[in-house]
């Protein structure tokens, strides 16, 4: 029998949506925050050469900086206040997640509830500032290295950056974080979202315009389009697939009434991850690639024989992409689902597992069908990312998008669909308490 919750989702019309006065109001604010979002993405930072830059990112195809201005929208490409994009606060995220498990001051932080939950979003700012200096610090130095794509070398045009590239970034995360408090959805991942989805229009021209010109037949394009439809129904399968554990609770007597008795789930889904391993696995292999691009005859020869074996388009490079992701995927994993803790929450709340004695057995249990529910969802990973790699290497450079870019399209657009369903199912709620409300003062 279905619940209340899935009868009213599947009584939704557009009556309903026209009531929700406040998720109109939500959409329109995160509406209006992407598109300033999209506005920074063409300012250029000062000092530069757009057209002489333009020319220097065209002969680099295919390095780190590629991931980057996609992630970012285009902004890369153009050298933009927002060039490094959001990359630095994820960065900054993840580090502090993982602290959390080695240092106990973070770990006694984050058990505090809403009060730790807040100071650690703090040190995740501080550690976002940081991060961005550094990486904005970087980007200057490969810029003079390029030299006439700045107009005047030297410390002013460091410092200037720095603060332009740093601002944009912090400037980002605090739009992402409105988003997420007085919008729809992640604000984070849709402003990665709308970089990524605005830069279709011209994605899908490349395309026709080959077919127009003889580059890749009708045929190739049929395919390309048949075969990202079964790809983005893949991941959708994928990442609502779910493990889930039978919990019990047992029954407690309250004066002459009987309470408990109930079962429910631990759900464990079969990415846990999300889309984090194949970033940072790309990101660590096109390095080399990148430091090359940027310092050209002057980079050391450990660079050009490392790039012999793993440039992008080498054998070696698919095969440790592939076990990377595999290997960021566990690790993500660990970092973020902490067995013991579920199985102490259980304990404390009185559920457990059928056949499972509670406390470390249920920990163990978990463990155990966690590690093999993640291998899966390692393997699908490496699979969606790899597919388009390997197409887009061997048979047609025109693939609009890589396997990450289209699991972080489908991830967000699901999650921000399933919180635009909750925004109703609220509504509906309301107004079904004010309904039972009116009738009762009528009585």
């Amino acid at each position: 029998m279905p619940s209340a919750a899935e009868q009213l989702a599947a009584n939704f019309n557009f009556n309903s949506f026209s009531k929700a006065t406040e998720l109109r109001q939500r959409i329109f604010f995160t509406l209006v925050v992407l598109i300033v979002a999209r506005l920074g993405t063409f300012i250029p930072i000062p000092g530069i050469d757009p057209q002489e830059l333009a020319r220097q990112i065209s002969q680099q195809h295919g390095g780190l900086l590629d991931v980057f201005n996609v992630l970012a929208g285009g902004a890369v490409q153009r050298m933009a206040i927002f060039a490094l994009g959001i990359m630095p606060y994820i960065s900054a995220s993840i580090i502090i997640q993982l602290m959390t498990t080695v240092v106990p001051e973070l770990e006694a932080l984050k058990k505090e509830g809403e009060a730790g939950r807040k100071t650690i979003n703090q040190y995740t700012r501080y550690g976002t500032v940081v991060l961005a200096a550094l990486q904005a610090y970087g980007i200057a130095i490969g810029l003079e290295h390029w030299g006439r794509a700045v107009f005047d070398p030297g410390w002013f045009f460091r410092i200037s950056t720095v603060i332009t590239l740093t601002g944009g970034t912090i400037l980002l995360m605090w739009l992402g974080e409105q988003i997420t408090s007085r919008g729809v959805g992640n604000g984070i991942s849709l402003i990665i979202f709308a970089g990524i989805v605005a830069r279709f229009p011209t994605y899908i021209s490349q395309i026709f315009e080959s077919g127009r010109t003889g580059a890749i037949s009708p045929f190739v394009i049929i395919l390309i389009v048949l075969g990202a439809v079964g790809l983005v129904l893949f991941i959708v399968f994928m990442e609502r697939a779910q493990r889930r554990l039978l919990v019990q609770y047992p029954k407690r007597q309250v004066g002459n009434r009987m309470f408990g008795g109930e079962s429910s789930h631990l759900p464990l889904k079969m990415n846990v991850s999300g889309v984090i391993p194949p970033i940072f696995a790309s990101s660590i292999l096109l390095m080399p690639t990148t430091v090359a691009a940027f310092y050209g005859p002057n980079v050391s020869g450990w660079v050009q024989t490392l790039l012999e074996y793993v440039g992008p388009t080498r054998p070696l490079y698919f095969i440790l992409y592939g076990l990377m992701i595999i290997f960021f995927a566990f690790f993500y994993t660990s970092i973020i689902f902490n067995p013991e803790e579920t199985a102490e929450n259980l304990k404390k709340y009185g559920g457990f597992i059928p056949g499972i004695r509670p406390g470390k057995k249920t920990a163990e249990y978990i463990d155990y069908v966690l590690t093999r529910v993640t291998v899966i969802g390692a393997l699908y990973l490496a699979v969606v990312c790899l597919i388009p790699e390997f197409l887009r290497r061997s048979v047609t450079s025109l693939l609009p998008l890589g396997g990450t870019s289209i699991l972080i399209i489908v991830s967000v657009t699901m999650d921000t669909i399933a919180q635009i369903q909750s925004h109703l199912i609220a509504q509906q709620y309301e107004g079904l308490i004010k309904k039972a409300k009116l009738r009762g003062a009528r009585r």
